[in-house]
């Protein structure tokens, strides 16, 4: 399959379509977890109350991320052709999707997504769960191998392949996991130039 011919598109944000700001282990220090461990893995494991204390203030962490989001290189030219050629747009993120959508606002192309596309980690089990890309496909009505998932790390890839859509890796310098990334482009710039 060619990406020419793809017509669904679903992306990462953090690092993918925005510039990476996230300092995971200054979170994790903060929140007390394990450096290894996953944060939304870990913080599922703990009492309701310590819980919920604490993935307050991961999303409050989180929004000041967002509203100072800046777009990756390519990234809104990427978006806006995709939706001027009609393309279904959709992101799925391992943050809120109420931060997402600021952060989408913020780089400029929230109005090239649907609000109901746009899945955060209390929509759809967290990548590298498939749950997400195949509620997505389920919602527009296209089998799985017609859409493609674009992200920047091995979870965007395993969810993918988990899903059975095609996979891209984009902004890293190498294709660091070839098993998994059907397309790797070094930037968003780079994808545009592939469709």
């Amino acid at each position: 399959m060619s990406l020419a011919r793809v017509r669904h598109w679903v992306f990462d944000l953090d690092g993918t379509l925005t510039v990476a700001v996230h300092d995971f282990a200054a979170i994790r220090r903060h929140l007390e977890i394990p450096q290894e461990a996953d944060i939304l893995d870990h913080l599922a494991t703990l009492p309701a109350e310590e819980s919920h204390a604490k993935h307050a203030w991961l999303l409050e962490h989180e929004r000041a991320l967002a509203v100072a989001s800046t777009a990756a290189p390519g990234a809104v030219e990427l978006v806006r052709e995709l939706a001027e050629r009609g393309h279904r747009l959709g992101i799925l993120t391992r943050n809120a999707r109420e931060l997402a959508h600021i952060s989408l606002q913020a780089i400029g192309i929230a109005d090239c997504f649907q609000a109901d596309d746009v899945l955060g980690r209390d929509e759809a089990v967290h990548k590298p769960d498939p749950a997400g890309l195949l509620h997505l496909a389920d919602a527009w009505g296209v089998r799985q191998p017609e859409m493609v998932m674009v992200g920047d790390h091995r979870m965007d890839l395993l969810a993918g392949r988990a899903a059975g859509t095609a996979t891209v890796l984009v902004n890293q310098p190498e294709n660091l996991w070839p098993e998994l990334a059907d397309w790797h482009a070094l930037d968003c710039k780079h994808l545009r130039e592939l469709i």
